[in-house]
């Protein structure tokens, strides 16, 4: 399929573009950027004036829920949900229901996501077996079939000393680690951030020194073992303040924050909202300050969704005991656009959606240079629109934002050049 995408401006950080030009697709690849090729003959035009073009998203955390939870959501179902959202590379860390510890459930998840042909579908595979913390996966199996790192999901690895042979075993193999950090003790029967608002509505809370003290010991082993980490949903300024410390010292560590992290604060859990009960839990208005300012930094390199379905059911019980998690493919991009208000570029904010996210993952997806695979998406940046139940493609329709009016909205996405999502 030949397509010819004409007037829009292509906004591209892995090559510093921005600005309106033309952009040409041939068998699946970007054939050129600005004049169109000597014989070019388009099979399909997509009018793409006044909207911005840049490379399919790249999101680095998203629970598919298949296999174990397909009631929450399949993998077919939640691939459609993330080209809703410009999102034609995804990761799926380890779940305890559906532990990738094994070169047969990868395969699985493989075969699922070739069949849905709707986005690229990566997978993490798991630090321990059966994600108990007390055993090592075959990490050289579980990359050779194809895992672009490995992760313990959110569940500890409370022995150091199990997490310190984790990490060299990893480096031996040439693996991401990817960490949520958390102590287990201090986070402990915890629902909420610990703060005024936990203590008022009588929320057993987590300390922001939970994750601090986790992201302490993690940089320490890191110095120790010259393991590659990345750091998961980073929620406090102390920990992004480290981070920025043992990266000017050298150490091989990234970061990512998920979208809601940065414009909802603790006190949005008020009312005991149940769409609000996030892990970790939203922080105070001075760390998700913190958060945008690592950001602008460059300390945090990657926006997320940290997707995950739920059932109605798991949010209608009381805020300690609904099941963590919002269904946040579709709000992805929109939330990040926010984000030039206060001082973010827009190729800054391209770039932490779709190079940076590329390159930890080693993978190639995240440009629209000549010869790269055509993963585009197609997005008015001033379009208001509200977020809708009924809109939702994911089957989980768990999330804040319902109701909201939301700025910059998908038009088209494009897997290999061909139209996958098109609004109508």
């Amino acid at each position: 399929m030949k397509t010819h995408i004409q007037g829009g401006r292509l906004v591209d950080a892995s090559q510093g573009i921005d600005s309106v030009c033309d952009l040409y697709l041939a068998n699946g690849k970007v054939l050129a950027i600005g004049d169109r090729p000597d014989g070019f003959e388009p099979e399909q035009c997509i009018d793409a004036s006044g909207k911005i073009v840049c490379p399919g998203l790249v999101d680095m955390q998203v629970y598919l829920r298949e296999p174990g939870n397909s009631h929450k959501g399949t993998i077919a179902s939640e691939s459609a949900a993330a080209v809703a959202g410009g999102v034609t590379s995804l990761c799926c860390p380890p779940d305890i229901t559906s532990v990738t510890d094994t070169t047969a459930v990868v395969e699985l998840i493989r075969l699922k996501a070739e069949k849905a042909a709707k986005a690229h579908v990566y997978v993490i595979g798991a630090l321990t077996k059966g994600l108990n913390g007390e055993e090592i996966s075959a990490m050289q199996s579980l990359k050779e079939a194809g895992c672009v790192g490995v992760s313990n999901g959110h569940y500890p690895i409370k022995n150091s000393q199990v997490m310190r042979r984790a990490m060299e075993y990893a480096r031996t193999m040439d693996m991401t680690l990817f960490l949520h950090a958390e102590d287990p003790w201090l986070s402990q029967g915890g629902c909420a951030h610990e703060g005024a608002v936990s203590t008022r509505m009588g929320l057993t809370g987590i300390p922001a020194c939970a994750e601090e003290v986790e992201v302490a010991k993690l940089l320490q082993l890191v110095e120790m073992t010259g393991a590659r980490v990345h750091f998961s949903q980073l929620s406090t300024t102390k920990a992004v303040r480290m981070i920025s410390r043992a990266q000017f010292e050298g150490l091989p560590i990234s970061a990512d924050v998920a979208a809601h992290q940065l414009h909802l604060s603790h006190i949005d859990i008020a009312e005991f909202n149940s769409l609000c009960h996030v892990q970790p839990p939203l922080r105070s208005e001075r760390d998700r300050d913190g958060l945008r300012e690592g950001l602008r930094e460059g300390i945090i390199g990657v926006i997320c969704s940290d997707h995950q379905p739920h059932d109605k059911d798991a949010k209608l019980a009381p805020f300690a005991e609904a099941e963590p998690g919002i269904s946040a493919l579709e709000s992805l991009l929109p939330l990040a656009l926010r984000l030039s208000d206060s001082g973010m570029s827009l190729m800054d904010i391209i770039g932490c959606l779709t190079t940076t996210p590329a390159k930890i993952l080693g993978i190639a997806a995240g440009s629209l240079a000549e010869g790269c695979c055509a993963d585009v998406c197609i997005f008015d940046p001033q379009e208001y629109w509200v977020l809708s139940e009924q809109a939702m493609v994911s089957r989980g329709k768990n999330n804040p934002f319902v109701g909201r009016e939301l700025k910059g909205r998908v038009h088209y996405t494009l897997l290999a050049g061909a139209i996958v999502y098109h609004l109508g």
